[in-house]
């Protein structure tokens, strides 16, 4: 885990990769319509379905190179609160299925910064986790050129005080 400004030192060597997590309010849309949608007509969901929850939104990465090697994370949180990253694995056509549990990534990534914490001390993570999620995510890049991801944004966390990139060195 890295901070914003290490990552601006980093960008232009040509043997990494940075990629920005990008929001796809489209498709976070399409998912609170869903919710909304069986709010209204008094219908459950469908089994093993997950529905997007109030504090969380659909983001995406893009691969422009699909054969990587996980290198790092770089995290810059302005204030404090808790940010939840979760995977989806399949291919996922939300245009044709729910989004299902079954297809939810573990490990999550998980970083924070307490509310009792100065706001220029560095981000807590599980860096173990971290790791084997970045490492999953390189795997998964071989066999697509996009991936889905769950932010939920808790304990004062918002996207507008988020940054997040991964690095990855291209295979030769």
């Amino acid at each position: 885990m890295t901070s914003k400004t290490d990552m601006d030192n980093h960008k232009g060597s040509s043997e990494k990769l940075v990629l920005d997590f990008k929001e796809d309010t489209a498709l976070t849309e399409m998912m609170r319509l869903r919710v909304s949608s069986l709010q209204k007509t008094g219908q459950k969901r469908q089994d093993g379905e997950r529905l997007l929850l109030p504090y969380e939104a659909v983001y995406r990465l893009d691969f422009s190179v699909q054969e990587l090697n996980f290198s790092r994370w770089y995290f810059s949180l302005s204030g404090h609160g808790r940010v939840t990253i979760t995977g989806i694995s399949q291919h996922w056509t939300p245009d044709l299925t729910n989004l299902m549990t079954r297809q939810l990534l573990e490990p999550i990534g998980t970083f924070w910064r307490n509310a009792e914490d100065p706001e220029e001390s560095p981000l807590k993570c599980l860096e173990a986790d971290m790791q084997e999620f970045g490492e999953r995510i390189a795997e998964l890049a071989k066999v697509r050129k996009v991936m889905y991801f769950l932010f939920a944004f808790k304990d004062g966390s918002t996207a507008a005080n988020l940054s997040c990139t991964i690095e990855f060195i291209p295979e030769k």
